[in-house]
């Protein structure tokens, strides 16, 4: 789901750090009576809970000497990357490679510096000067792949993963990143034969389980991408995307009510989870739950005015609720972001005469009938508002319309034109013909049913 990222929940750094286990770090012991080598294994316990912050504080225990080494010095930036707090971890990093330029492992911390950052191009930079350094380094050049992947270089991402595996055919990281590009590739059976071997070598990863749950998934195996998820879930319980792609496995089973519940764990683990929200706003509305997908519409507004359906939502519920300025104002902004959508300018036309007066959106209406395509079914629907006349002439317009949806389209605003005006039997009429057309894509044709329902003409 969205940015693909390298999917090691814990750094490389941790693992060396632990590793040292023939030449101890120090012996020294600290305040807490723990050698460095214990430490840095709690350390590890807390960063695989996703306790950064707790992490650091532990790590923060090691002997004031011991500190200064510039090996742990980048394992405190490593950590400090995990916990977001990614310009420190650069601090750290760039004042080791100010003295040392060719250290890869200050290198790799810069380059998850800049990734956590969004900066995909000097993230690359970094990874490419590892990669001189070091040809064959692991870390790097699944970086890369992830990298390319992000910016849809499959190609290129192939590549990397490739030659990762070439130095290490079990390297987990390489193994998940060239499944993806199989799957990508429309090449499922390679994608899970390199899934089973990640899960198999890396039974403690969440990761490779998630990935093969997609696979599934896509394939339409909803039942077996929800077992792989309910088991990357229990590795990895504070995951925000596990929560969402599971969310949406349980939609396919026609288990909403659970989906609804996993997508609030998302939103707990991530206030701003774009895809949770809008996800769990589409949820909220099915079940009728209007106030709860009226909340999230708002939230994605906030988090991003350009995505224009959230305002469209927040439009639609609000004229089911028959508060029409509001409905005109959640209009508007939808149509501001997408001005070639006509039909936001069209509902929110609606609303706004619904709230005052017939003659209050003329002076918008004449606007945006100048970019319309002249005798579009757009353009002689706004004149119809615009001048509150010439009905005869759309449903002339109609009867010669050959697109169903078009012709679905223009009944439905030919019946409000009607309901506006006070006629509510031929409204009604042309409301019934909307629903026996049976447009269900359109959101016209969603407005329409909740208006025959409130009227009774079921």
């Amino acid at each position: 789901m969205g940015i693909i990222k390298s999917p090691l929940t814990l750094p490389v750094l941790v693992f060396l750090a632990l590793s040292i286990g023939a030449a101890p770090l120090a012996a020294t012991e600290t305040a807490y009576d723990h050698s460095t080598q214990e430490i840095l294994a709690e350390v590890y316990q807390l960063m695989a809970q996703r306790e950064f912050p707790a992490a650091l504080e532990v790590f923060d225990t090691i002997n004031p000497t011991v500190k200064q080494a510039p090996e742990i010095q980048l394992l405190r930036a490593s950590i400090l990357n995990s916990a977001g707090r990614s310009a420190d971890a650069r601090a750290i990093a760039s004042g080791i490679i100010s003295g040392d330029p060719g250290n890869t492992d200050a290198l790799l911390v810069l380059a998850s510096s800049s990734a956590i950052e969004g900066r995909d191009r000097e993230q690359r930079g970094f990874l490419e000067r590892v990669i001189r350094v070091d040809p064959e380094n692991l870390k790097a050049l699944s970086d890369l792949g992830y990298n390319a992947l992000r910016t849809q270089s499959t190609q290129t991402a192939a590549g990397f993963f490739d030659r990762a595996l070439a130095v290490d055919g079990n390297h987990p990281e390489a193994l998940v990143g060239r499944a993806i590009v199989f799957r990508y590739a429309q090449e499922p059976r390679l994608s899970e034969q390199l899934l089973n071997r990640a899960i198999q070598l890396s039974p403690e990863w969440a990761t490779p389980l998630h990935e093969r749950a997609r696979l599934y998934r896509g394939a339409g195996f909803a039942a077996d991408a929800l077992r792989d998820l309910d088991a990357a879930k229990r590795l990895d319980p504070n995951s925000q995307w596990i929560s969402v792609d599971r969310a949406m496995t349980l939609v396919d089973l026609g288990r909403r009510q659970e989906a609804l519940d996993e997508l609030d764990n998302a939103v707990a683990l991530d206030p701003d989870n774009f895809l949770a929200h809008v996800f769990r706003a589409g949820i909220r509305d099915q079940l009728g739950d209007l106030d709860g997908a009226e909340e999230d519409y708002r939230i994605l507004i906030g988090i991003r005015p350009d995505y224009y359906f959230a305002a469209e939502g927040l439009g639609i519920i609000k004229m089911r609720k028959g508060e029409y300025t509001e409905a005109r104002d959640a209009f508007l902004v939808a149509y501001r972001q997408a001005p070639r959508e006509f039909r936001y300018a069209l509902l929110a036309t609606i609303n706004w005469m619904k709230a005052g007066r017939p003659a209050d959106p003329r002076q918008f209406l004449a606007q945006v009938i100048r970019t319309a395509p002249r005798e579009s079914a757009e353009w002689w629907l706004l004149r119809l508002f615009h001048d509150f006349a010439g009905d005869l002439d759309v449903i002339a317009k109609i009867t010669e319309e050959q697109s169903l949806d078009t012709r679905s389209t223009m009944l439905f605003y030919l019946a409000y034109y009607y309901d506006i005006r006070g006629n509510a039997s031929l409204a009604n009429r042309y409301f019934l013909e909307v629903r026996e057309m049976n447009r269900m894509g359109t959101i016209e044709w969603q407005i329409n049913e909740w208006i025959l329902e409130a009227r009774g003409l079921n």
